[in-house]
């Protein structure tokens, strides 16, 4: 998909703010010496196979935004049926990730450290995808900044394209009114429907272990809404 109005919104919204944050030595070498083993390096606007990626035909999920690691590497464990690819920017979470894939002999995650947006867009194939996990994204809590959202009609397509019929979109976040804009623009979505009650709400899985930013949620007294959507 590379129409124009795509190319619009991947320049006013990308799908992370850059807050690197200190690294550890340990996360630094991590990256040095693991990336050769799970890091993906496309060429600009090449396509992933995940076939060829992965060296199997195992369905394939992405998670945007994993953080620290914890969850994807976590549901990859308990999962080896599946393929993961996760996608992250900020350097110590990729490399504590890596550490954890080692730790754990884990074979079924790849790690990108790019925008999502453009991931979505140029580098995965339509239908090519089992699920997207978008947990806890950046809320933009102050009005004036909620155009800054990653969940906008433009990214909910561009998920919708690359997730095959019956595919999975699972959101969750601790944010209300948030939750509300997305049960909002993927209700208004003609390539997805809910998975859950009429609004898309569900009760978190039991597969989907709680994360860092939900456990300091629940500490702070918030509420946390799943979401999920399927693909038409």
């Amino acid at each position: 998909m590379k129409d124009a109005e795509p190319e619009t919104q991947h320049r006013a919204i990308r799908s992370y703010v850059l807050r690197e944050g200190r690294m550890t030595a340990a996360q630094r070498g991590a990256i040095g010496r693991l990336w050769g083993r799970y890091g993906v390096d496309p060429a600009p606007g090449a396509m992933l196979d995940p076939v060829r990626l992965f060296g199997n035909q195992q369905p394939t999920w992405l998670e945007i935004g994993f953080g620290n690691g914890e969850t994807l590497a976590a549901i990859a464990a308990a999962h080896a049926e599946n393929n993961y690819l996760g996608i992250e920017v900020h350097g110590p979470g990729v490399g504590h990730l890596l550490l954890r894939l080692e730790e754990q002999g884990l074979e079924n995650v790849r790690v990108l450290r790019r925008d999502a947006v453009e991931v979505l867009r140029d580098q995965l194939p339509p239908a090519s995808l089992a699920g997207v996990l978008l947990l806890f994204p950046d809320p933009w809590p102050k009005k004036k900044h909620h155009k800054r959202r990653i969940l906008q009609p433009p990214f909910v397509a561009l998920v919708a394209r690359a997730l095959r019929p019956g595919g999975l979109f699972h959101l969750a976040t601790d944010w209300g009114d948030y939750a509300r804009q997305m049960r909002e623009v993927l209700l208004a979505s003609a390539e997805l429907a809910s998975a859950g009650d009429g609004d898309g709400l569900v009760s978190r899985p039991e597969w989907r272990p709680p994360t860092r930013f939900e456990r300091r949620g629940q500490r702070l007294g918030h509420q946390v809404w799943d979401l999920v959507f399927r693909r038409r």
